[in-house]
């Protein structure tokens, strides 16, 4: 990994409902557990974070996490393969912001730069993401996006006080 840019390729992971007698946390390890099964091995995991639901802060808290990954997938085969785990996860995509069980997400795929019809990378919302960012930090703190060049500090920075302090370390880990 490259140190200066904290190159490689990064998902989100997120749940905020049970499945399959499964907690939050629990799901997101079964989908790490799931993606190695289909060649998307994790190297490098972040700790878990809980983050207010949105923008329904009366719905269950997420439980989020970041993990760095080895694949021989394309970005789109990866967007693939993230949204079949989402459905075997039990995930249903009838809202937008929707409570989900499971919700996996291309944050960076080795620095590219993309803009197609359902996937831009890197995701375009992170910068936003205190859920996304706080993660990333764990297992790269180094890492800058290819979009904008601002380091990860400065981002958590700009997000304000509020938005980085809803978001709590949990003592477990993946």
């Amino acid at each position: 990994m490259n140190k200066r840019s904290a190159s490689g390729i990064y998902i989100a992971l997120g749940s905020n409902l049970p499945f399959d007698n499964k907690s939050p946390a629990e799901i997101l390890n079964a989908a790490i557990l799931r993606l190695a099964k289909i060649g998307v091995i994790s190297v490098e995991k972040s700790g878990l974070w809980e983050s207010p639901a949105w923008p329904d802060p009366s719905a269950p808290a997420y439980v989020n996490a970041v993990i760095r990954v080895e694949t021989s997938l394309s970005p789109r085969e990866l967007l693939a393969v993230l949204q079949q785990v989402e459905t075997e996860f039990g995930r249903v995509r009838a809202e937008r912001y929707a409570s989900r069980t499971l919700d996996l997400d291309i944050v960076d795929y080795d620095g590219l730069i993309l803009d197609e019809d359902g996937l831009i990378l890197p995701h375009p919302r992170l910068q936003d993401r205190a859920f996304v960012l706080l993660p990333l930090r764990d297992i790269a703190p180094e890492w800058v996006p290819p979009r904008g060049r601002t380091p990860l500090a400065d981002l958590i920075e700009r997000l304000g006080r509020n938005l980085v302090e809803a978001c709590k370390p949990l003592p477990s880990h993946l």
